[in-house]
Order: structure tokens, then C-alpha cells, then sequence
């Protein structure tokens, strides 16, 4: 796990303090002269790194606080604006503190970290239920929840929903509804004309209470559903490339492997024929004979070695040209998974097309079946049709099916099969960690159903009328076979 970098300034020495051991700091000594005076912001700048020694979150520290002060800029231009140009009485001052006291916050995180810090979940929880609390507090002093700006606590909790675990989520949405309850029962009177106290009917401001939660609960959950599933796909894809890239890798050691067979040919066919005349004019009883008679048979070892190179790159299909007929494919495709338990047979007609072995149908067709022969009972069966139009691979076994609940999902990322294997919560995957640590866990069915698609295939999922899971892969026959040679 990556750990944080060490912070700059004052905050970094203090931070190397805590790390190595300091007695005045680790060892809880906040009353000694090092944090007296002028070291008190050392010290909770020092309390304040101790919170974010956890995992990275994905917000930067740099954008809570450009939001911030954003905030705080909004709302010293509207108290501002108030009380000098609309003339309206509220408490000037004690505003000012509070938008002052958030000002000052933002200041001592710039100094304690970089912009491009992240901090860990709990950390960036902590900074916006203090956003939170000081933008209570100026809603306290200019009407409460009469306010029409009681609104602004809601952005918190969408940057909390959408960057961080459901716990925090939910942990902040639910101090924001404590505070909303706080300015809805008691609060200084909202500023008027005139020095004249408006007071909206307690049925209205119960509305208001009433409205404000269910907008909480409602973009608390919804989005954090929206994130959690962008960062399901996106986890989804990272494994699929790499699943991928190891396939093309393959394919890439297949083609320089005949590359090479093909290069040294010509050199060791000249180092055999010098071999030869050497051998034919050097005596046969003579020192050197024996010599000469060993270099000719480590140059044909060196050649048949070779031409197994190329006869391998050829029979496993591996580079950019490589072409195979339909069945034989699917049948190179199922051999790893043939055992005594498990049968898997390759049905078709006899003259099947060539197509082209992209490395995404290798890996995705083999997932298919190996999946299939894990469920199985006795049987898989592989059956392959086609006419001039399109070809079609169905996979069916005799195994229990897709349970209905996985079938609606199936294709998704995390979503399993397996029985025992759950798939993946949203407090598990949720946007603040997506996927980490956790990948094989339901990404089998969406890698083999994207890979797939971008050979052009359209795949149904369904379970078979006598039992046992089916899966049916369809593609336009331009698409998968290969153009003739020549």
C-alpha cells in the first residue's frame, strides 16, 4: 500500500518526530515547551497528520479546499451584501468569525500538506463535517433553517457520496441531519427590513425539515449507486486489459519465435554446408575429424530446434496472421479442460470456416468453457454452426444453470456465479476503493462478454430446457473468418 508523502514545512518536521519515536511528541508530552507558545499549530497540525496515515481516498486535498473556499467566499459576499446593501441587521461580526475560523483551516492544511495530497477516507470525512459545522453555524446566526441558503449543506454530502466509502457516506449525511434538526429547533432570527423579526409558521419550517431529509437520504444513496457502478466498469476494464495484454504478450512471443526460426535458418544452413566440406576434407583419423563431426550435429540440433519453434507458433495460431478451422480451434480451446470428470466434446459439420485467432477470442472462448466445465456434471458441449451469413458457438453443460437472481446481472463486473462466492458489496466496491484487492471475484463472465463484443459478437446467457447453463456467442461471418490466402 502507498503511504503518504511527507508533508512540507513545520508539519514535516514534526511529522519525522512522530515517525521516529520523538518522546515530546509520540509519547504524548503536549504540555512540554515544544508545543507551548508559538508551537501549539505544530501540535494540531501533528494530531492532524495522524488521521491520514490510512488508505489514499480519491478527492485531493487541493479540490476540498478550493471547494471550501469557494464556500466561504460565497458567504461572505452574501452576508456582505445583507447587511450593506440590502440593509438588513444581522450579527456582522460574529459571521465574519465564523466564515474567518473556516478561512483559517483551509490556510493550515495548505501548509501542513501539497495540493496533490489525498487524504485517507476518515481524514477527508473529518474536513467536511467541519465544513459542515461551520456552515451551520452562519445558518445559526442568520435564520436558521428560515434560511433559503440551508440548502448549500447538501453539497458535502454528494462529494462525500460520490468519493468515499458508504460508511462515511452515510456517517455524514447523518451528523448533516443532526445539524438541519439543531437550526430547525433553535436559531437567531432571520434577518429583516427595518430591524423587523420575520418568523415563518412552524408547520412551514417542519415542510422545510421534512424536504431537506429526504433530499439527504435520496442523493446519499443515489449517488453513491451511480459511483459505485462507474467505478465497478472501470475496475471491470482495468482487468479485462490486463487479461488481455497477457494474451497479446503471448501472441507477440509466438510471432518472434517464428521471426527467429525464420532469420537463423539461413545462417546455420551456411554454418552446416561449411561444417560439411570441413568434415569431407579433413582426414578421418586426423584431431580435427571429431570436431567437425560435432559441429555438424550441434547445427542440426540447433535446426530442429527451430523448426519446432515454428511448427509450435503455427499449431497454437499465435501471431497477427494466424487462422485455424472453427473446429480445431474449439477444440485446441477445450483440450486444458478434459478430464475423467468432466467430458467436453466439439460438435459441427465437417467443413468448417478458418477464422482469423484474435487473442481476444482465445482467452474469452476459453473462459467460456472453462466456466462451463467447472459447473459441469459429466458433459460440456461445444457446438458450432454457420451458414453464409453468421457463426454461432453455443456452450452448454449439465450442471445446475445460472440461478435466476445472476442471470438478470450476468455480464456485469463482480457479479459471480460461484456458489460461495458472493460478489462484491458496494461497501466493498464502493467509489473510494474500487476493486482493490479483490480482483477474480465475478469479473470472469464480464471480461469474456467485452472481449467478445469487440469481435463483434452478440452473446445470450439463458439456461437450457432439460437444465444445465447455455451460453450462445453469434457473429457476422466477415467478421470471424479469415480472408483466403493469396
Amino acid at each position: 500500500m502507498r503511504r503518504r508523502g511527507i508533508c512540507r514545512g513545520r508539519a514535516s518536521r514534526v511529522h519525522s518526530r512522530l515517525r521516529d519515536g520523538d518522546e515530546s511528541v509520540a509519547g504524548g508530552n503536549f504540555g512540554s515547551a515544544e508545543f507551548g507558545g508559538g508551537g501549539k499549530g505544530e501540535g494540531l497540525i501533528a494530531r492532524a497528520l495522524a488521521l491520514t496515515q490510512g488508505e489514499e481516498g480519491r478527492l485531493r486535498l487541493g479540490t476540498l479546499n478550493m471547494l471550501r473556499g469557494m464556500a466561504l467566499a460565497g458567504q461572505a459576499i452574501t452576508v456582505l451584501f445583507v447587511h450593506f446593501a440590502l440593509g438588513f441587521n444581522l450579527p456582522l461580526s460574529a459571521c465574519l468569525l465564523a466564515i474567518a475560523v473556516g478561512a483559517a483551516f483551509t490556510a493550515i492544511l495548505n501548509v501542513a500538506y501539497p495540493a496533490q495530497h489525498r487524504p485517507s477516507d476518515l481524514a477527508a470525512f473529518l474536513y467536511l463535517a467541519f465544513d459542515q459545522t461551520q456552515a451551520s453555524a452562519v445558518l445559526f446566526l442568520t435564520g436558521g433553517l428560515q434560511n433559503p441558503f440551508t440548502l448549500i449543506l447538501l453539497a458535502a454530502v454528494v462529494i462525500a457520496s460520490s468519493s468515499m466509502n458508504l460508511r462515511y457516506a452515510l456517517a455524514l449525511g447523518g451528523y448533516t441531519l443532526a445539524l438541519i434538526t439543531v437550526l430547525a429547533i433553535t436559531h437567531l432570527p432571520l434577518p429583516w427590513e427595518d430591524g423587523a423579526e420575520l418568523t415563518l409558521p412552524p408547520l412551514y419550517v417542519a415542510g422545510s425539515w421534512i424536504a431537506l431529509m429526504l433530499s439527504l437520504g435520496f442523493t446519499t444513496i443515489i449517488t453513491f449507486r451511480i459511483s459505485s457502478e462507474a467505478s465497478r466498469r472501470q475496475a471491470g476494464y482495468a482487468a479485462m486489459e490486463i487479461a488481455l495484454a497477457s494474451e497479446q504478450k503471448l501472441a507477440a512471443l509466438g510471432s518472434l519465435a517464428a521471426a527467429a526460426a525464420h532469420e537463423l535458418g539461413t545462417p546455420l544452413g551456411t554454418i552446416a554446408v561449411v561444417a560439411k566440406e570441413l568434415q569431407r576434407e579433413l582426414p578421418k583419423d586426423g584431431p580435427l575429424a571429431e570436431d567437425a563431426k560435432l559441429l555438424r550435429q550441434q547445427v542440426d540440433r540447433c535446426r530442429e530446434i527451430l523448426g519446432r519453434l515454428a511448427n509450435h507458433h503455427e499449431s497454437d495460431g499465435l501471431g497477427p496472421d494466424a487462422r485455424l478451422p472453427l473446429l480445431a480451434l474449439l477444440d485446441d480451446l477445450a483440450q486444458p479442460h478434459r478430464s475423467l470428470k468432466v467430458q467436453v466434446t466439439i460438435e459441427g459439420a465437417d467443413d468448417s470456416p478458418v477464422v482469423r485467432l484474435m487473442p481476444e477470442l482465445r482467452y474469452a472462448v476459453g473462459n467460456l468453457i472453462a466456466n462451463a466445465a467447472d459447473f459441469a456434471d459429466r458433459l460440456v458441449r461445444v457446438t458450432a454452426m454457420w451458414d453464409e451469413a453468421r457463426i454461432v458457438v453455443r456452450i452448454r453443460d449439465d450442471g445446475p444453470g445460472f440461478a435466476s437472481e445472476v442471470l438478470a446481472k450476468l455480464g456485469e463486473p463482480y457479479v459471480t456465479t460461484r456458489p460461495g462466492h458472493a460478489a462484491l458489496t458496494d461497501e466493498q466496491l464502493g467509489p473510494a476503493q474500487p476493486g482493490q484487492g479483490h480482483v477474480g471475484m465475478g469479473l470472469g463472465f464480464f471480461i469474456a462478454k467485452t472481449l467478445l463484443e469487440r469481435t463483434g459478437a452478440e452473446l445470450t446467457f439463458g439456461n437450457a430446457f432439460d437444465g444445465g447453463a447455455s451460453v450462445t456467442m453469434a457473429w457476422p461471418r466477415g467478421r470471424l473468418e479469415a480472408p483466403p490466402i493469396g
